[in-house]
Order: structure tokens, then sequence, then C-alpha cells
């Protein structure tokens, strides 16, 4: 076996640096969607200011580059060294809004932190009740990852939630060629080629957007070179106790589904999860929700569809996963990288 496949095919393998930026990059744009999805919400909510978003954005970029860099490569008896990419969980933005709205977003930051702290400190308990995730609930949960990603895959299809132009038939047509230039990359492609199937669909999707216009590149324009992260950038946290115990109920949910996921990749990658393995996934997850109230960002979790992307793609390798931090991590320094993935269309 060559050191390139041995590497794709092993947890702890080493490739080369251009495949773990090429393999990296997939996870990147499998999740980039969902990764700014929150920061918008929470931002259109409380109505901030197009700057206060941008910061929101970039902070969300940058600390969900260390939260995975945390978790897949890990430290001492933190990070479950396993291929699982984080951002922020979706499960906190009903809690975020209604917080936001009665006080304001430094109570939201107040609450986050405490809750990411609760997190870290039960991650040892919580985590005996492994025991509770048989392989039949194992299963369950992959096949329940992957019916609740089908919904998003037809919005995006569609164009995108709130489109003026949803559902138009140029948007679907374009949605279904990308579909079919991955499986034939897949199908026939050969090695490196095979497993970066998603990411050639991407990038020849892109190039029909700009054959038939429906392409804009004008915000990587004017999006600023550097932008660096500024910790309590909106103003110190302030603790509010009904705020701070609605948080910790969601990261209760977050716990509950970062065990579902990361026994998914146990699964996947040959790796199994036990006790150990996941008081140390669930204490990345505590820690990197700290950071994220302190850099302005959110409750972080493991992201569903990345498991699914290892799944197809079979490159186990959390080295690959750490590239996608790295380049997460740019994307929140350097706007203007962040603007180039962002001008990919929804129906790609």
């Amino acid at each position: 076996m060559s050191k390139g496949a041995s590497g794709v095919d092993h947890v702890d393998g080493m490739l080369p640096i251009p495949q773990l930026f090429a393999y990296g990059l997939q996870h990147v744009l499998a999740m980039y969607a969902g990764a700014v999805a929150v920061p918008i919400i929470i931002a259109q909510a409380m109505h901030l200011p197009i700057e206060d978003l941008i910061r929101l954005i970039t902070a969300d970029l940058f600390t969900c580059g260390v939260a995975t860099l945390i978790q897949t490569l890990g430290f001492g008896p933190v990070g479950g060294r396993i291929p699982l990419i984080q951002g922020v969980t979706f499960a906190s933005v009903g809690p975020m809004i209604l917080i936001g709205q009665q006080h304001d977003i430094t109570t939201i930051y107040g609450a986050i932190i405490v809750a990411g702290l609760f997190t870290f400190l039960v991650a040892p308990f919580f985590s005996r009740l492994i025991r509770l995730f048989p392989p039949v609930v194992t299963g369950t949960i992959i096949t329940i990852i992957g019916i609740n990603l089908m919904p998003v895959a037809v919005n995006w299809m569609g164009g995108g939630v709130g489109n003026k132009n949803f559902g138009d038939p140029l948007y679907i047509a374009l949605g279904v060629a990308t579909f079919v230039l991955v499986v034939l990359t897949y199908r026939f492609g050969k090695g490196f080629l095979g497993n970066l199937a998603i990411l050639v669909g991407l990038i020849l999707g892109t190039a029909l957007a700009m054959i038939v216009g429906i392409t804009d590149f004008s915000e990587v324009g004017r999006s600023q070179w550097i932008s660096v992260v500024t910790p309590f950038y909106f103003g110190f946290p302030t603790f509010d106790f009904a705020s701070i115990v609605s948080m910790i109920i969601v990261m209760l949910v977050v716990m509950v589904e970062t065990t579902g996921d990361s026994i998914a990749v146990g699964e996947i990658v040959d790796k199994p999860i036990g006790q150990k393995e996941l008081a140390a996934v669930l204490r990345a997850d505590g820690l990197s929700t700290i950071i994220g109230g302190i850099l302005n960002s959110f409750p972080y979790t493991a992201f569903a569809q990345n498991v699914g992307l290892i799944a197809v793609t079979r490159v186990k390798s959390r080295f690959v996963v750490a590239a996608s931090g790295v380049i997460l991590i740019l994307l929140g320094l350097f706007p203007k990288l962040a603007a180039i993935v962002a001008c990919i269309p929804n129906a790609v």
C-alpha cells in the first residue's frame, strides 16, 4: 500500500500537504453554509448593523477552526483525536434569540461561557451514558443524519430559502448537473481524484454557474483583506440565571448529539469510542464553547454533514479535518477568502 493510501485509510495517517489541503477544503465547503447561518440569523433577529454581522461571521469561522483543531489534534484529556469538524449548533439559535431580545448580546455570551464550563466539567460523568448507545442506536443515528440533511440539500438546489427566484428551473438544473459531476468523478476517478469528487463537483458546478451568469464575485472586491478577531468585542459578558439555565439545557442536547456523531465517526474510521474517548470529545465541545463566548461566537458541536462526507469519501485521517481547521482560521482572518467561498451558488 502506498504512503498516500495508508494516510487516507487510517485515522492517524498523515498525507502530503497538497492532499491535506484538498481533502480539508472539501470539508470546509460542505459545512460552510451551515457555519455562517447561525451568526446571520442572530444578527438579523437582533437588528445588528452589517459591520457587526461581518464580525460575527469572521469570529465564527475563526473559532470553528480553533475548535476543530482542539477536537482533531487534542491535548491531554481534551479532544477525541478523531476527524470531527466543529461548528455552531443550531440547537442554540432559539434560546440565544430570546436571551438577546430580552437582555442583550453580552448576556448571550455570559450564558455561553458558563454553559461551556458546565459541559467541560460534567463530560466524564455524561460519558458514562455511552452504554445507552448500542450499535442499533448508532446505526439509527447515522441514518437520521442522512435523512435530516436531505431537506437542506433540496432547499439549496432550489436556490436557497429566501431567494425570490426559489425553485427556478435553472437552479434545479445546476444542482442536478453538479450532482452528476460528483457521481461521475467518484465512479470513474482513480485514487486521489475519486476521493476529491465533491470538491471537483463544486468547482465544475461553480464554473457552470459562471457560464450561465448566476455567480456574482463582486462581494470579494468589497471585502477586507485582513480582519482580526477581538475578544469581548461587544463588551464583557453579563450573567443572568435564567439565561444560563436555558443555555445549559442546550448543551445537554449538544452532548447527546455529539455522542451520536462521535460514535458514528468512530465506526467509520475503525476507532471505537469508549467512555474515556467520549469524555475527551465532550471536553473539547465545552472548551470550544467557552472560547466561542470569549471570541464573540457561539456554542460548538460536531457537524453531522461532515460525518456523512467521511463515510462517502472514506478518507479517515484526522489530520485532513485538522487541515480544515487551519483553512477555517484563515477564512476568519482573511474575509476575502471567506467571500470567495460564499460566492459559490446555493444550488451548487
